[in-house]
């Protein structure tokens, strides 16, 4: 498409062709902030899309997991290099598959314990690659509910733990990236370290000190008005209800997912990524993170071959700590040093360091894959360049 005139004019334009029902983006730079809302919260379209509407975050629940996760390494609770099975026991003897495509009882002892560093950065050995036919993939998804949030389908911490221990790792821990699992491995290490439910924790170090008043692993009655429906493309293209407001998320689920399962709104993520751009400083002052803390998430930490076998999920891209790192120009909207990522209910969220830009899409169509719609890297193209010739 040609370039937009304004964020407006984007979304408008991606709304009128589908198949998302609607979309909220906010593009701010500095103090200057754009903020466009376009179609319905639902298929019925009683509802327009409005800025404080609320959508399910999926995946860019990561970076502010990994954010918590941090603070308790602030706090001298836990170091990078520590071994988790001092909290997480399940882990402390994990096999390994003899080679990624080898059965899942093919297995060998891993040659050493799996670490906060590992989880951090997707290598702790648990997750997916880009070939989803090997062997050790398949318990991800029907044991552990891997995949699409449905969040009142996963089991209670302890019951998914002991389910993980039984499945082997892909890799050793340490030498590959594979997507998503650690994230939730994370969400229950957080937890079991800080002593305290993971939504608790999140609250009192995250989302109070930022104001983040609408973000949470479900939604109260008295937002449900705000909260949009979710959707997938069916047949011909035409999107299909996955979830009403009233479904999955209405209610706290037994296992909170630090992988996907927050739900928000742009300025909650907004307060978050302008914390990250301010080195780890609330708007008030309060410190929420360490600048060293916000340096270590935003920085690539994979090598060129992990980066280069990551290549279906972030493109060949660098990752931190719960997000990716663009760490080359590969077109547009990459520019170095972005850091963020994609959720696959059709969300997306990035800090540009280099320009003092944070930049959150919402839209409430699920990802047919992880390759990022033709709306998002529009979107994305828009927040790089775009938005600077806008006066954003």
């Amino acid at each position: 498409m040609s370039t937009p005139h304004g964020l407006q004019d984007l979304l408008d334009t991606h709304i009128a062709r589908g198949p998302a029902p609607g979309a909220v983006a906010l593009v701010a730079r500095g103090d200057r902030v754009e903020v466009a809302a376009a179609g319905s919260a639902t298929l019925a379209g009683s509802t327009p899309m409005r800025r404080n509407s609320v959508f399910r975050l999926a995946s860019i629940t990561k970076p502010v997991v990994a954010a918590a996760a941090m603070t308790l390494v602030e706090d001298g609770l836990i170091a990078p290099a520590d071994p988790v099975a001092a909290w997480l026991p399940e882990l402390a003897s994990p096999l390994v598959v003899r080679t990624p495509q080898s059965p899942v009882d093919d297995v060998v002892s891993a040659v050493r314990p799996i670490t906060l560093l590992d989880l951090l950065t997707f290598r702790a050995g648990y997750g997916f690659p880009s070939d989803f036919s090997l062997p050790a993939v398949a318990p991800l998804l029907t044991e552990l509910k891997q995949g699409p949030p449905q969040p009142q389908a996963v089991p209670a911490p302890d019951a998914w733990m002991a389910a993980l221990a039984r499945i082997p790792l892909i890799h050793q821990p340490g030498e590959g990236w594979l997507y998503n699992t650690c994230a939730d491995i994370l969400g229950v290490l957080i937890a079991r370290v800080a002593d305290r439910p993971l939504d608790a924790y999140l609250a009192e170090r995250i989302f109070e000190p930022l104001g983040m008043t609408d973000t949470g692993f479900a939604v109260p009655p008295a937002a449900l008005d705000r909260f949009t429906g979710y959707y997938r493309a069916g047949e011909g293209g035409d999107p299909e209800l996955v979830d009403a407001p009233d479904g999955q998320w209405s209610t706290p689920p037994a296992f909170l997912s630090g992988a996907g399962g927050l739900v928000s709104t742009v300025d909650d993520w907004y307060a978050f990524g302008r914390m990250l751009l301010a080195d780890g400083l609330a708007d008030d002052g309060r410190r929420v993170l360490a600048g060293e803390s916000v340096r270590q998430m935003i920085t690539d930490h994979l090598t060129a071959d992990q980066r280069a076998a990551s290549g279906l999920f972030t493109e060949g891209q660098g990752w931190g700590f719960g997000g990716s790192v663009d760490v080359e120009i590969t077109a547009p909207y990459n520019v170095p040093g972005r850091y963020g990522w994609i959720g696959g209910t059709g969300t997306t969220a990035h800090v540009i360091p280099s320009t003092g830009t944070v930049a959150v899409l919402l839209t409430q169509t699920e990802l047919a894959g992880p390759a990022a719609p033709q709306l998002m890297r529009d979107f994305w193209t828009y927040a790089a360049g775009a938005g600077a010739s806008a006066g954003i």
